[in-house]
C-alpha cells in the first residue's frame, strides 16, 4: 500500500522524454528536460528516453535514462506510436510523457485520450491551441492580441524569390521550414535552394520573413491551461548555430517580453512548455518570431537559476499548486559543448536489432520490441 501512495506522487514517477538526440548544429530538448528531471533534489523516480535513431545520444546516457526504446517516427502516425507505447509502457509503467519536439505533437495530441486511459499523463496543448501558434497562422494571431511581427508570408512557388519587391519584401530575407529549421539569404539564388532543401525535409509551404535587426530573446514557458503563465526564464543569445539555435545566451529579465508572452498564452489558454523566439529591434520593440510548442533546447538553463520548468511539468500534472519557483535570476550565461559517450559497440547493435538500450529491463516479449527496429 505504501509504494502506491508514493507512486501517485510526482517524486517517484517513471516519466518518458522524446527528443533526446544531441545534434550539435540543433540538439533536441529531451536531454536538458531528462537533466532537470534527474538533478532536482526531491525527484526520486525514473526517466525513460524515446528515440527516433539508433545515433540519438540519450539512448546511451545511463546517468539521466533508466531505460531508452527507439518509438517509430512522426511521420508512421499516431496508431503505430500507440503500438509500441504500450509496449514500453507495459515494460516501464509510465507514469507521464514529455513530448519535446513539434514534429511528433500533433500525435501525442491525437493519443490523448489513449493515453489518459492507460494512466499515462500529458500537459500538452490542444489541437486548436497547436494550430494556432503554428508558423502559418503566426501573423494572424498577432494581429488579433496586438503583438508586432515581421512581414511575413507563406510561399509554395519558388518563383517568388525572383522579385521579391513587388510583394514588399527585400533581402536579405529568412526562409523557415514548416516545422524546423531557417536560413539567412542574401539573393534569388540563395532562397531557392534554402527552400528547396526545406521543402525536402519538412514539406509545403515554406515561409518568408524579413530580417529585423537587434537582440534575439528567447522565453521558455509553461502553460497551465487557464490562460496564466505558470513560469518562465529569458535568455538573450549571445552566440548561434548556423540553423540560429543558441549556442550561447545569459539570462535577462525583460518585462516587455514577459508582457508578450503573457498576451499569448492568455489568449491561447496554452496549456504546457512553450517557447517563445522573438527580436527586440533597433526601435526598441518586441517581435514576434515564433512559438515552439515544447521546451527549448536550452531549458537546462531554468534548472540553474532555479526555477525548474520541467519539474514544474509533473507538479502541475499532479495537481500541485506550489510550483516553488525562486524569481527570475538575470546575469547566469550558459555555452553549450560538445562531448562524446563512449560505449562498447555491442550497446549500439543491441539497440539496432532491439529498438531498446541494453540497460532497459529484459522485455517479456522481444519479438514485439524487434517489428519496430529503425
Amino acid at each position: 500500500m505504501q509504494n502506491n501512495v508514493l507512486k501517485r506522487d510526482w517524486r517517484h514517477w517513471t516519466v518518458a522524454v522524446t527528443g533526446i538526440n544531441a545534434r550539435a548544429e540543433n540538439p533536441g530538448p529531451g536531454m536538458a528536460v531528462a537533466r532537470c528531471l534527474m538533478e532536482h533534489p526531491e525527484f526520486r523516480g525514473r526517466v525513460v528516453g524515446l528515440a527516433y535513431d539508433a545515433l540519438d545520444a540519450g539512448l546511451y546516457a545511463r546517468e539521466y535514462f533508466a531505460a531508452s526504446y527507439l518509438i517509430p517516427y512522426p511521420s508512421a502516425g499516431d496508431e503505430v506510436l500507440l503500438e509500441r507505447l504500450e509496449i514500453v509502457h507495459d515494460l516501464e509503467s509510465i507514469d507521464a510523457i514529455i513530448p519535446c519536439l513539434d514534429s511528433e505533437m500533433q500525435n501525442f495530441i491525437r493519443l490523448r485520450g489513449p493515453l489518459a486511459d492507460m494512466g499515462i499523463k500529458m500537459l500538452i496543448p490542444s489541437r486548436d491551441q497547436f494550430t494556432m501558434r503554428a508558423k502559418d497562422h503566426l501573423v494572424e494571431l498577432c494581429h488579433r492580441v496586438d503583438i508586432a511581427v515581421p512581414k511575413t508570408k507563406i510561399v509554395t512557388d519558388p518563383g517568388f524569390f525572383d522579385s521579391p519587391g513587388s510583394e514588399g519584401f527585400q533581402y536579405p530575407l529568412i526562409v523557415k521550414g514548416i516545422f524546423y529549421d531557417a536560413t539567412i539569404v542574401r539573393s534569388a539564388a540563395e532562397a531557392k535552394i534554402a527552400f528547396g532543401s526545406l521543402v525536402q525535409k519538412w514539406g509545403y509551404p515554406c515561409l518568408v520573413q524579413s530580417l529585423i535587426p537587434g537582440d534575439e530573446l528567447n522565453l521558455a514557458g509553461l502553460g497551465d491551461g487557464t490562460g496564466k503563465l505558470a513560469g518562465h526564464v529569458t535568455m538573450r543569445k549571445r552566440a548561434i548555430t548556423e540553423k540560429g539555435k543558441a549556442w550561447a545566451g545569459v539570462t535577462v529579465v525583460d518585462q516587455a517580453m514577459l508582457d508578450v508572452a503573457e498576451k499569448l498564452v492568455g489568449a491561447l489558454l496554452w496549456r504546457g512548455p512553450l517557447e517563445v523566439e522573438a527580436i527586440r529591434g533597433e526601435d526598441g520593440r518586441i517581435y514576434l518570431i515564433e512559438i515552439n510548442p515544447r521546451f527549448p533546447s536550452w531549458i537546462y538553463l531554468s534548472k540553474a537559476v532555479e526555477r525548474n520548468l520541467p519539474v514544474a511539468v509533473l507538479k502541475l500534472l499532479n495537481n500541485q499548486s506550489d510550483l516553488a519557483l525562486s524569481p527570475p535570476r538575470p546575469g547566469f550565461f550558459f555555452i553549450r559543448h560538445a562531448q562524446e559517450l563512449v560505449l562498447d559497440l555491442a550497446a549500439f547493435e543491441s539497440v539496432l536489432m532491439t529498438g531498446r538500450s541494453p540497460r532497459a529491463e529484459p522485455a517479456s516479449d522481444i519479438t514485439s520490441l524487434n517489428k519496430f527496429t529503425a
